[in-house]
C-alpha cells in the first residue's frame, strides 16, 4: 500500500488423524491467521525503522529461545507489536507480544492473557561470515508450573551468540555458541538459572560425498527443589524439533547435559544422509526430566541416577528440486538408568516420513 504501508495476511491449517489421546494443540489447528498484520514504515534507506502491529511469527538466532516451533504441525505466532530497525551495522527488533492460544477449531485462536512476552534482539555481522547477537527476553506467566511446584513466574533472561555460517564452498569450520543468564521471581522465591549452548562443525566441500562433522555440546541448570531459589532453566518459545525432527524420542533442554554427535553426506541427485547420536544426562540430580516443550515429563522421584539416556538416528532426505522434498528419519531411544528408577525405562522406536512442498 505504498511505500510505508504494508498488509500481510498469512493462513495455517494443520490435521492431525489416529493418535492415542486425540490431538494435542500444536497437532491441530483445522484453519486460522497464523500472521495478519499492518507494517508501516520504509527498509530502503540506510537506517530505518518498522512498526508492525498484529499476529506474527517471531524466530530468532538459532531458534534455542524463540522460535516458530517448526517440526510439529502448527506453528507458533503471537499478537502484539513488534519495532524492527537497523542503524549502522546493528539489526535492532524490540517486540511486546502474548503467545497464540491454539485451538482445535476454526478462526477461534485467542490471545494467551495469563502471559506477557517482550524483548530486544539486536544482532551484526562481522568478518569471514561470523556474527554475534545480543539479548534481552522478559516472560510474565501467571501460572508457572516446575516440579517444585506451581507459582507466577517472572523471568528475565540476558544472553550472548557467537556464531559462524556453515561452508558451502571451501572447506572450513563453523560454529554456533551461546550462553544465557535468568534471573527473577518464581512466587516468592527467586530465579537463578542458566544455560550454554555449542555446535562446531567442520565441511569437506571439495571431497566426494562433501562431508560435514559436527558435534553439540550443551548444559542447561536444574533445580533442587529443597532450595528457595528455583534453578530450573526455561528454553521459552524452544524450536519444536530442538535434537532433529526425531526431537519426540527424548527429553528436552531443560536440567540437561548433552552430547550430540553427527555426521551428514550429499550424494549425487539432491540426496543427504544424516546420522547422529545424542547422549544425556541430568544437570541437576534432584529435578527430573522435561518434555522440549517445557513441562515435566518424568520427575526425579528420588532417583540419584544422572544418565537419562541415548537416541542412535538416520535421516534420508531427497531435494527433488528448489521447492520439493521426501525424507525417511528412524531412530531408536535406549533409556538410561534414571529413567528405569524413576518410570518403566522402556525404549522407544520412532519412524518418520515427510514428503514436503514449500514456495
Amino acid at each position: 500500500m505504498g511505500e510505508n504501508f504494508r498488509v500481510f495476511v498469512q493462513l495455517k491449517s494443520g490435521l492431525e488423524d489416529f493418535r492415542a489421546g486425540g490431538p494435542r494443540p500444536i497437532d491441530e489447528k483445522k484453519l486460522d491467521f497464523e500472521a495478519a498484520f499492518l507494517e508501516v514504515g520504509n527498509t530502503h534507506k540506510k537506517n530505518w525503522a518498522v512498526l508492525r502491529i498484529g499476529r506474527q511469527e517471531l524466530n530468532y538466532g538459532s531458534g534455542r529461545l524463540v522460535s516458530v516451533r517448526e517440526g510439529p504441525n502448527v506453528r507458533q505466532s503471537f499478537d502484539g507489536l513488534k519495532i524492527r530497525g537497523k542503524v549502522s551495522a546493528w539489526n535492532v527488533d524490540a517486540w511486546a507480544v502474548r503467545p497464540d492460544l491454539d485451538k482445535p477449531g476454526f478462526f477461534d485462536n485467542v490471545p494467551d492473557h495469563t502471559t506477557a512476552f517482550w524483548g530486544v534482539y539486536a544482532t551484526r555481522p562481522l568478518r569471514r561470515g561470523v556474527g554475534y547477537d545480543l539479548y534481552y527476553l522478559g516472560l510474565d506467566r501467571k501460572d508457572a508450573t516446575f516440579e517444585s511446584g506451581t507459582a507466577a513466574e517472572l523471568r528475565h533472561t540476558v544472553a550472548a551468540r557467537l556464531w559462524r555460517l556453515i561452508a558451502t564452498q571451501e572447506p572450513g569450520v563453523d560454529f554456533d555458541y551461546e550462553g544465557v543468564v535468568q534471573f527473577g521471581t518464581f512466587g516468592s522465591d527467586d530465579i537463578r538459572a542458566w544455560t550454554f549452548a555449542s555446535d562446531t562443525g567442520y565441511s569437506l566441500t571439495t571431497v566426494p560425498l562433501r562431508p560435514r562433522f559436527s558435534i553439540k555440546a550443551d548444559i542447561s541448570s536444574g533445580d533442587n527443589p529443597a532450595s528457595h531459589t528455583l534453578g530450573t532453566f526455561n528454553p521459552i518459545y524452544p524450536i519444536g524439533n530442538y535434537f532433529g525432527v526425531l526431537a519426540d524420542t527424548g527429553p528436552g533442554p531443560v536440567n540437561f547435559i548433552d552430547m550430540h554427535p553427527r555426521i551428514q553426506t550429499h550424494l549425487p541427485h539432491g540426496i543427504s544422509i544424516s546420522t547422529d547420536v545424542v547422549a544425556q544426562w541430568r544437570e541437576n540430580v534432584n529435578e527430573g526430566v522435561y518434555a522440549v516443550p517445557g513441562f515435566l515429563l518424568v520427575p526425579a522421584n528420588g532417583s540419584r541416577a544422572r544418565f537419562v539416556g541415548y537416541r542412535p538416528g538416520t535421516e534420508i532426505r531427497w531435494q527433488i528440486d528448489r521447492h520439493a522434498y521426501l525424507q525417511a528419519d528412524y531412530g531408536i531411544f535406549y533409556a538410561g538408568q534414571f529413567l528405569k528408577e524413576a518410570s518403566p525405562g522402556r525404549n522407544i522406536n520412532y519412524i518418520e516420513f515427510w514428503a514436503g512442498y514449500k514456495f
